[in-house]
């Protein structure tokens, strides 16, 4: 089995740096780590992108709480898309979803049409949908490159089955790319039952907000 890829979500510029002296393969860079990762701020953005040399995606989120927005935020995030854009940023993380939980296709295809030709991700708003298959065809009709999801669990070991089952159904269209709660610990088994190809991690061990250097080693030693 080839190695796996790892991205590490971070939330300064410090932990860009260790995550990239340690062999990540990609940042994505958020701010607010309590509120499960917001838009980060352009110079801390500017300063980490022009800091690393490997890929670099950047959350489009513009507050907590869930993932239907007014038009006066959706707007917003088409603001940040091109913004961020100037910085030649890798790529672009966000979901948009209707009151009943469904996709928004329109507002996400309408973004990932503004991203292109950069790559977009669409994050763990996945996990609250409804029919998680029939979602993984839209997103997929929607221009996304990659899903970053749970298998609706709060953590990947716990939705290990359903990500073993959404790589196989992506069958290499999109990438599945585990993520919750995936530490060094749980990477190798993960690997073995989903064959998914990327995978995801704050590789934080405290209760701080800085990525540990031998959390991503191991993470990577076990890929």
């Amino acid at each position: 089995m080839k190695k796996g890829k790892l991205e590490i979500a971070c939330f300064n510029l410090e932990s860009a740096i260790i995550a990239q002296d340690n062999g990540a393969d990609r940042v994505e860079l958020c701010a607010n780590m309590k509120e499960g990762g917001t838009t980060p701020d352009f110079e801390i953005t500017k300063a980490v992108r022009n800091t690393l040399s490997i890929d670099l995606n950047v959350m489009i989120r513009p507050r907590g709480g869930n993932f239907v927005y007014s038009d006066f935020e959706f707007e917003q995030m088409k603001s940040e898309i091109s913004t961020f854009k100037k910085l030649e940023v890798d790529g672009f993380v966000f979901g948009i979803l209707n009151e009943d939980g469904s996709l928004n296709e329109l507002q996400n295809a309408e973004l990932v049409a503004l991203a292109n030709p950069l790559p977009c991700t669409f994050h763990r708003a996945f996990d609250g949908m409804i029919n998680k298959f029939q979602a993984l065809e839209s997103l997929i009709e929607c221009g996304f490159k990659t899903i970053l999801t749970s298998g609706e669990e709060t953590n990947v070991v716990d939705g290990i089955d359903v990500l073993a089952t959404l790589v196989e159904k992506a069958n290499n269209r999109i990438t599945i790319m585990p993520g919750g709660g995936l530490r060094s610990t749980n990477v190798r088994l993960l690997k073995e039952k989903t064959k998914a190809v990327f995978y995801h991690s704050s590789a934080i061990t405290d209760s701080g907000e800085i990525a540990n250097q031998q959390e991503i080693q191991s993470i990577k030693a076990n890929l």
